[in-house]
């Protein structure tokens, strides 16, 4: 396994766009689900992105890789990132953009904490363990915290988020504890997208009737997910993952939330409390702590 090096100046630039992108994505997610069922919108989505990812990699001359040894992760990996996105859609169809925002993107506090026993080279400092603890307290009070929001706090969709952030987490270890590892960063993506296509759709039938009030535009924003965030967002990613520390990538999420709060709040006009407004920076100053080099 190639050792990975420190995040430099490409690497963050990289990262902060992708970030930005993720934000956005947010917003997108809640108004496809005005169109479209969460479930059914995150299947089609990930058939969508089936297409793409290997027409990717036809241009590219790659084929795909079923090596024995790599199938087992793979369809492990599919399912996790399975439950991630049915998770990630109900969250957004449940509960506000800003909510979701704090508690998806705390996902580096939970990747910091199964790094230190699964990943050489990335223990937790004192220092660390204190940023884990700010951003923990955070997340947990943005949970049980009701005040301010009204009808648009919703406790399942708060958990339906924390889903998602443990699932995303899961899906960006895998390829480092697996012989994933071996394959290219966009078989690792075929994977996820493939056999998370017939389990988003067999799941859906079980919430609700698939379309709701379909237009134009969520044809239009289906196809930012699918194109942007899906297949390039993602294969950016796990780029990222097969050349630099694992932690280190996971710390720029801290940027997310932020530009998702933000977001939420000017594009939707949904509710910023002072209260959320503390959850966010615990959250961020925490992240920022997981990730101070010694």
């Amino acid at each position: 396994m190639q050792d990975r090096r420190d995040i430099d100046l490409g690497g963050g630039a990289l990262l902060i766009f992708l970030m930005v992108i993720l934000a956005v994505n947010q917003v997108v997610i809640k108004l496809t689900n005005e169109g479209l069922q969460p479930v059914f919108a995150a299947g089609l989505r990930s058939l969508g992105a089936v297409a793409v990812i290997w027409g990717w990699m036809r241009f590219r001359g790659l084929r795909l890789d079923f090596s024995a040894g790599t199938r087992g992760p793979g369809v492990l990996i599919g399912l996790i990132f399975s439950v991630e996105f049915l998770a990630l859609f109900l969250a957004l169809d449940l509960t506000t953009v800003t909510r979701v925002s704090v508690i998806f993107y705390s996902m580096p506090v939970w990747m910091a904490l199964t790094a230190h026993f699964v990943l050489p080279g990335e223990r937790l400092t004192p220092i660390r363990l204190a940023g884990l603890t700010l951003a923990f307290a955070g997340v947990a009070w943005a949970i049980v915290d009701r005040s301010g929001f009204g009808g648009e706090a919703s406790l399942a969709g708060d958990l339906a988020a924390l889903v998602a952030a443990l699932g995303w987490m899961g899906v960006s270890l895998m390829p480092r504890l697996s012989r994933l590892s071996r394959t290219g960063f966009e078989m690792q993506m075929f994977w996820q997208v493939a056999v998370s296509v017939p389990v988003l759709l067999a799941a859906s039938v079980f919430f609700g009737p698939l379309l709701r009030d379909v237009s134009v535009m969520t044809g239009w924003l289906m196809l930012f997910q699918i194109v942007v965030v899906a297949s390039g967002v993602f294969l950016a990613w796990f780029w990222l993952l097969q050349h630099y520390k694992t932690s280190q990538i996971a710390a720029f999420a801290f940027l997310s939330p932020v530009f998702g709060v933000i977001l939420g709040w000017l594009w939707l006009g949904e509710t910023v409390t002072t209260a959320l407004v503390a959850q966010l920076v615990l959250v961020a100053a925490g992240i920022m702590l997981i990730n101070r080099r010694s």
